[in-house]
């Protein structure tokens, strides 16, 4: 045998003992395809969420319990909706109340998702889920507000607004409900309530005037309480002057009587001195400094004021 084929039948054998290694090798990365093939198509369902198997773009199932789950490699895949509420803060925007005026109203949403199925078929996504329900608030409150004039609604004193939260709420779950759309309000809150630029001073005016107007009637009804004690009070003071007037004369009618008692008591004892004491009292009353007197020059009482006295 020549040295040739002795070399050929060596490279031979040696061939045939890498081929055990070779097909182990290939086995072994075949299992490793296939575990990793496997693995990558398991996934976890979270608490919280909800997850979506679609296949070619069609929804196949819906998996709601947390735990482990899989989808079948190259044709399915997995999308996650979530199962907790969410915050929607809606765009502000213009409404007109009943007299004519407008006003920008900011309000947000709290929402979750029911049914992910109807949701993705009607809806389509979490973002147009979010601007179908903007668009339903919208129209609700701009009807609701409507009904409504602009005092009514910024005055809270004369506001008419009610459960006005409550009544946007159950309408635009009643619109979404109507549509199938999947999703459902658990709360909707008007943030502000805020007037375009142009109109603030009008309203800042406006305001001025109304507690001007509040303070006139306060100090109105003051001047009025104030007028009805001094009434009350002269009432009072007339009350207790009349009749301490009337005692008064009652005490000096007795007085007035007793002394008259007295006196007549008194002058009964002398006739003449009472006569003299009379005409003296009249003279007095009658007699001024203006008085002019004409009495005969042999009158007893002339004779007396020329001091001739016998």
């Amino acid at each position: 045998m020549s040295d040739d084929n002795i070399v050929d039948i060596n490279e031979r054998r040696s061939g045939d003992e890498w081929k055990p290694y070779i097909r182990a090798g290939i086995v072994l990365v075949i299992i490793i395809a296939i575990v990793a093939t496997i693995i990558s198509n398991l996934f976890i369902v979270e608490q919280g969420e909800y997850k979506v198997v679609r296949q070619f773009g069609e929804v196949v199932r819906i998996e709601e319990e947390p735990g482990l789950s899989y989808k079948i490699p190259f044709i399915q895949s997995v999308t996650s909706i979530p199962k907790y509420q969410m915050v929607y803060d809606v765009t502000p925007a213009e409404i007109n109340t009943r007299d004519k005026k407008r006003m920008l109203v900011d309000n947000y949403a709290v929402w979750k998702v029911d049914d992910p199925r109807l949701m993705i078929s009607n809806a389509r996504s979490l973002q147009n889920a979010e601007s179908i329900m903007a668009n339903f608030i919208f129209s609700v409150i701009r009807a609701e507000l409507g009904q409504l004039d602009y005092d009514e609604i910024i005055n809270e004193e004369k506001s008419a607004r009610g459960n006005f939260n409550e009544r946007v709420l159950e309408q635009v779950n009643e619109l979404l409900a109507r549509d199938n759309y999947g999703v459902s309000l658990t709360d909707v809150r008007m943030k502000r309530t805020d007037l375009p630029e142009e109109n603030e001073q009008a309203v800042y005016r406006r305001m001025i005037s109304e507690r001007q107007s509040t303070a006139q009637d306060y100090l109105s009804q003051g001047d009025a309480e104030a007028n009805r004690i001094r009434a009350n009070t002269d009432r009072e003071v007339q009350e207790i002057e009349a009749t301490a007037t009337a005692d008064a004369n009652e005490i000096i009618g007795e007085g007035e009587a007793r002394a008259a008692q007295i006196y007549n008591e008194a002058f009964g004892k002398d006739p003449e001195f009472y006569n003299l004491y009379r005409t003296l009292q009249t003279y007095e009353e009658t007699i001024d400094g203006e008085t002019v007197i004409v009495l005969p020059s042999d009158s007893p009482y002339a004779r007396i004021l020329m001091g001739y006295v016998d």
